[in-house]
């Protein structure tokens, strides 16, 4: 992602947007915050992966890692197309505005969507279909999978059942049963489909509109997928499961000063000897759909790559895992083949956070990919912290925090009265400076030689603890959080412009 251009960009995801059905989505919220972004002199706009809520609400942990979240989907553009009607919308249940409910939110907007796909198919409407049609043969690779899971997981899921429990001849895909499923789920495997059409043409409106204020969106994606999921469901081979199709080993990482026991995450971890005969044709049909949806992407755990941490399925902590080796820039090459531009370049980021050895650096600066730098990370009181903003290059993503970070209000706050003074110390403020230290950190970000320059919405408004979107050791109540217009004050987008235009990261 090399540049001589410096940006500003802002980290929301589109849940976060205001709204009037209990959570943000592809309506006139994400227009409107495009247009905010233009006035706060920013170039970019990152989200979080764009898929289905998994478990504890996780972006990053969804059935698919093809499909759109579902949940994103504008009913008001639904009753303009005359699926919905006035009245559908009408009764709305009271949601709370500063956070998603995601249960009420499921129930509400599914139902409407349900009503929505019933009368889009009742309906003869020749080019409406054809759109459809043309789609569902578009996408067919991995829609057709995706539909059929989740008709299969409504019918057999539910108590947490995974795919593995359902009938074996379901499970392990044998032909005839999959016949036979299609047949008897024909009805809620169109549903599915509908749902992803409308997805991806809302957001292929909303990207196109961004282009047109030459916002550019940075996506993400998670290096690993759900065990329960369309995708290993439909490709085992491509994964380390036993005969039944359960994991033999699980992702997550090593013990740290964070955590003695390490962070157990469950997902399968890939074969990549699989993977490599066959040129890693999944991972760079994958790269390509997420290069659809997004201009620029940030692969999450990027370290996985060069090593992984393998942990056996039946450990109940990370303790007992160990160092595997990744596929190293062999899958970037067979990406950089079909997916690069003139010069072979991928518009990537590498979060290269956690533990980094020497090898990890040497795959991203061979590969050419710009680093993340946090600065909740920077202040441990040693001039050498790769944190720090003088020790930057400017092949460089810096962030005040991310969405697992707490908002700089509230690090700072954390902080003891030592750490707080380095901090003063290094920012060049005074006592009473601390109250918008938050703008001190957006600030020195923006004046850093990193080539682009992200900050959470949250700092921007100054918010506290209480408004942070993830939590990693919590497995409930993370990913809720929801701003408000009336929160967002003239001097927000000002303030953001003037440094844009001070530091050179001026849109445009």
């Amino acid at each position: 992602m090399t540049s001589n251009l410096r940006r500003g960009g802002i980290l929301l995801h589109p849940t976060s947007l205001p709204g009037p059905h209990g959570s943000g989505d592809l309506g006139p919220a994400a227009y409107h915050f495009v247009d905010w972004l233009v006035a706060a002199g920013q170039s970019c706009w990152q989200v979080l992966p764009l898929g289905s809520a998994g478990p504890g609400n996780s972006p990053y942990i969804s059935p698919s890692a093809f499909a759109g979240n579902e949940l994103l989907i504008d009913l008001r553009q639904l009753r303009d197309a005359g699926w919905l009607s006035d009245a559908d919308l009408a009764s709305v249940p009271v949601f709370p505005e500063s956070q998603v409910d995601y249960g009420a939110v499921r129930r509400f907007r599914v139902a409407h969507l349900r009503r929505a796909a019933k009368r889009f198919f009742g309906r003869k409407h020749a080019a409406e279909r054809t759109a459809f049609e043309a789609f569902c043969t578009d996408e067919h690779a991995w829609l057709d999978d995706y539909a059929l899971f989740m008709a299969l997981d409504i019918a057999h899921g539910g108590d947490g059942r995974m795919w593995q429990d359902w009938p074996a001849a379901l499970a392990h895909r044998q032909p005839a049963a999959l016949r036979e499923a299609q047949a008897r789920h024909a009805e809620e495997i169109r549903f599915w489909q509908f749902c992803q059409w409308r997805f991806y043409q809302q957001w292929a409106a909303l990207k196109a509109y961004a282009h047109s204020r030459s916002i550019e969106i940075v996506g993400d994606l998670p290096i690993f997928v759900a065990a329960h999921s369309a995708d290993v469901w439909s490709n085992p081979g491509l994964f380390e499961l036993d005969e039944q199709g359960r994991p033999r080993v699980v992702a997550g990482v090593p013990p740290d000063y964070f955590s003695a026991t390490g962070q157990r995450w469950g997902n399968p971890l890939y074969r990549w000897s699989a993977h490599a005969a066959e040129d890693y044709r999944w991972w760079v049909e994958r790269m390509r759909q997420t290069m659809r949806l997004c201009d620029i992407v940030r692969i999450d755990h990027f370290r996985g790559f060069e090593s992984f941490w393998e942990i056996p399925a039946e450990s109940a902590t990370a303790v007992d895992g160990q160092w595997r080796p990744g596929p190293g820039k062999d899958v970037f090459t067979a990406m950089r083949r079909e997916l690069g531009d003139a010069q072979g370049r991928l518009r990537i980021i590498a979060e290269d956070l956690g533990i980094i050895t020497p090898e990890v650096d040497a795959l991203r600066q061979a590969i050419g990919l710009p680093g993340m730098r946090i600065l909740q990370f920077a202040f441990d009181g040693d001039a050498r912290n790769p944190y720090l903003p003088h020790n930057y290059d400017a092949n460089t993503v810096v962030y005040t925090g991310t969405h697992d970070n707490d908002t700089s209000r509230g690090w700072w706050e954390s902080l003891g009265r030592p750490e707080q003074e380095y901090v003063r110390s290094y920012l060049g403020i005074g006592e009473e400076a601390g109250v918008e230290v938050h703008w001190h950190l957006i600030r020195l970000a923006c004046s850093s030689v990193a080539s682009l320059c992200v900050i959470p919405m949250q700092d921007v408004l100054g918010l506290d603890s209480a408004h942070r979107m993830n939590e990693p050791s919590r497995s409930e109540g993370s990913w809720e959080w929801r701003f408000s217009w009336q929160q967002v004050e003239a001097e927000h987008a000002g303030r953001l412009a003037a440094l844009a235009r001070l530091y050179g990261r001026w849109r445009g």
